[in-house]
């Protein structure tokens, strides 16, 4: 194996600051929340995708054993709706009659215990006034949108580029709806005290969970608590506040007790989203020697009926190439399903396929390798504005992801490399994924005892995120990591950022970057007119920070340590806040660069009984500043296998005739298993990139990008087969 050299922007891989109270459960998650007098709730889903409420009968659920309340649109309070332009909130619950997918809530039963009110849920007599429902995307009757996003990009003349071409490529592509799947169940505890409410929540942006709830009650935000200091993992699930929350905060207001509400698992596949399905067409021309001269790149994904989810699959395509005629174009079809939503690199896993399948097959009718042709249609600079880019080392993730994999000894002709009776396949993909970089605040606070607390109201769905910020936290204010506590998952803090859209260390971490700024200025400020401090008259810039000391630039002996400053000032601590805004681009002179990456695939297949084997996956990225090696490997990891169940095993499958998802069990939708996952291996490349100041770019999604289109390809390489659609099932191999 080729020895690379780990480049200087990786950090020390840090054990996780949380590991322990994960590893003894001690961690707390909402479902762990016990209170004095707590009750439960345990919604009722429509069994049926459109149509009605005709009748209700919930008396002999309100005589069962335990029962407190049964809420229904009949006697439910009027809530308001809260309209949002990205990752708003389904419709309230219990609204109205109205039935728009299978799985709606249409009533909830309060008891003393989870089991009573499950068994009384049970007992509830609903009759229906069914409607067809909207469950095919090519229904004549379906509503269609255009444009949804204004993300559709056009630059040249596509139309005159193809007939330019000297070999044009056009295909369909299409992939299956996937559910988000997180271990751990969503659960939300609510609880009031007169107007003022605190819910514990399976949250991904609890100051945006605050905010809401506080609209659909009709309540001060500053009444409104959310807490969410762990997560049992979320892919997007996390993102909106869902109608359980909202049923939630309604039970326990109505019954003047705190309520617990907890999912069970088929009930996920209907009220936490899940990703939607496409279909796509992909045009290519190039002339003979593998030069686009024009990409033609059109989706679309389904939407639930009251949706609005955010997912432009196209967008991606406009700014992966150098090609100078192109046009993407994003539309929408409104369907009875359950809400769509965002799951872990939403539209561009969908979108990278299919424009990376089409390369691929480009590729071959032109006769060149599949790397070559990537690499002569690098895009230096960003396509659209013509701006350089932020940072972007993909040509080096070419080049190194190349070498460790051995894409050199791969034969060029389809079926034609085997080990015994398998037959073998190499398949790649370049990637890139965008980052969602929100306003952020963080508050740093250093004691006399020379520790240093410091707080943001996100969360962290596993990905690292209080290690991470502590080793930031510890750099920043020159202290040793286990001097440094970093806390969050509550709204008490200063306003926290989402976790997701790859953005949260970028926004988070110049946050904390310039509360902890703040707070060292706030002690030079303490010392800066006594003339007997080494530091007086010192400004930021004038000193650095080591070993819970300010000191001179180049001069340690001349400073002063947090401890002496406060203890000459009768003070017991001193805090200062931050906050971050991402600049932009026409700013600053350059395009936001998202992590970018390459990905290099082995499938074995057997040709007699269609079975596929992924053996081994490489993967160069991109990142940026990598802050902690361990946990960035992790999450590419992870995003690797959430790959392999894209491309191979994920696909929810509604019943035709009645909206009903038919596997709403992991027992029945399958994901990865330890078997399924091969042999990986993870690089860093690049450079800290420039448009944050802390130099990160988010690795949470980019590693679930393009494993489909590797795998796809490789499948093509090995078989001479070309697969378009997802997930590859043995049928589509025999």
């Amino acid at each position: 194996m080729t020895t690379i050299e780990r480049p200087r922007l990786v950090g020390a891989g840090v054990d996780r600051v949380d590991g322990p109270l994960k590893v003894t459960g001690a961690a707390p998650y909402p479902n762990d929340v016990s209170l004095p007098d707590l009750v439960y709730a345990a919604p009722v889903r429509a069994t049926i995708a459109a149509g009605r409420i005709g009748r209700i009968d919930t008396s002999a659920a309100e005589s069962a054993p335990g029962v407190l309340a049964v809420f229904t649109h009949l006697n439910a309070p009027r809530l308001e709706r809260v309209p949002e332009p990205m990752l708003g909130p389904p419709p309230p619950p219990l609204q109205d009659d109205r039935i728009t997918y299978y799985g709606q809530y249409v009533a909830v039963v309060v008891a003393g215990t989870a089991e009573q009110a499950s068994a009384a849920a049970r007992r509830i007599e609903i009759g229906y006034e069914p409607a067809e429902p909207l469950l095919d995307m090519n229904d004549p009757r379906a509503e269609r949108i255009e444009n949804p996003f204004g993300t559709d990009v056009s630059r040249g003349d596509v139309a005159a580029g193809l007939a330019d071409a000297d070999v044009t490529i056009d295909a369909s592509y299409t992939t299956a709806e996937n559910t988000n799947n997180p271990l751990g169940l969503f659960a939300t505890v609510a609880a009031w005290d007169g107007d003022a409410l605190t819910v514990h929540d399976s949250t991904q942006w609890p100051s945006r969970a605050r905010a809401i709830l506080a609209k659909v009650f009709r309540v001060p935000e500053s009444g409104v608590r959310v807490l969410a200091p762990y997560v049992g993992g979320g892919f997007g699930a996390g993102l909106r506040v869902w109608p359980h929350v909202i049923l939630a905060a309604l039970a326990a207001r109505e019954t003047g007790r705190p309520v617990k509400l907890v999912l069970t698992r088929p009930e996920m596949f209907t009220g936490v989203g899940h990703r939607p399905a496409t279909v796509q067409r992909v045009r290519l021309g190039a002339t003979r020697d593998g030069r686009l001269t024009a990409i033609d790149h059109e989706s679309l994904a389904t939407l639930s009926i009251d949706g609005d989810n955010f997912e432009p699959c196209t967008a991606g395509t406009a700014s992966a190439y150098a090609c100078p005629n192109v046009s993407v174009r994003d539309r929408q079809v409104r369907l009875n399903i359950p809400w769509t939503n965002s799951m872990r690199a939403p539209g561009e896993a969908q979108g990278n396929f299919a424009l990376e399948s089409a390369l691929d097959e480009l590729s071959y009718e032109l006769g060149i390798d599949p790397l070559e042709l990537r690499l002569r249609n690098h895009a230096d600079s960003y396509p659209q504005l013509g701006l350089p880019w932020s940072s972007k080392a993909l040509r080096e993730c070419y080049a190194v992801g190349a070498a460790r994999f051995g894409w050199s000894r791969r034969g060029a002709e389809p079926g034609s490399m085997r080990d015994g009776d398998w037959l073998v396949g190499h398949g790649m993909a370049g990637v890139s994924f965008f980052w969602l970089q929100e306003p952020c605040a963080a508050r740093a606070t250093v004691r006399d005892d020379g520790t240093a607390y410091v707080r943001s109201a996100v969360t962290d769905i596993g990905t690292g995120t209080y290690t991470v910020m502590t080793q930031l936290s510890a750099e920043f204010l020159g202290l040793r990591q286990d001097r440094v506590t970093f806390d969050l998952g509550d709204t008490d803090m200063p306003m926290g950022v989402v976790a997701g859209g790859s953005g949260l260390t970028a926004a988070l971490g110049t946050a904390v970057r310039a509360a902890c700024r703040d707070l060292v200025r706030a002690f030079l400020d303490l010392v800066r007119d006594d003339p007997g401090s080494p530091l007086a008259g010192c400004d930021i810039d004038d000193v650095t920070v080591a070993d819970g000391r300010i000191h001179r630039k180049g001069a340690p002996e001349l400073g002063e340590s947090y401890t002496g400053i406060l203890a000459a000032h009768e003070l017991t601590e001193l805090t200062a806040d931050g906050e971050s805004a991402p600049p932009r681009p026409e700013d600053v002179g350059m395009a936001p660069a998202g992590a970018f990456g390459a990905r290099f695939v082995e499938v074995r297949v057997d040709p007699d009984l269609g079975l596929l084997r992924v053996a081994r996956v490489v993967s160069a990225i991109d990142g940026g500043r990598i802050l902690n090696e361990k946990l960035a490997t992790s999450q590419i990891i992870g995003g690797t296998v959430g790959g392999i169940g894209m491309a191979l095993f994920e696909d929810t499958v509604t019943d035709a005739g009645t909206g009903r998802i038919a596997n709403a069990t992991l027992g029945d939708y399958l994901v990865p298993v330890n078997a399924d996952v091969p042999d990986m291996d993870v690089i860093f490349v690049g450079d800290p990139d420039r448009y944050n100041p802390v130099g990160v770019k988010g690795v949470g999604e980019i590693g679930l990008v393009g494993l489909s289109a590797a795998i796809a390809n490789a499948v093509h390489h090995a078989t001479g087969r070309r697969i378009r659609s997802l997930p590859i099932t043995i049928d589509r191999l025999l």
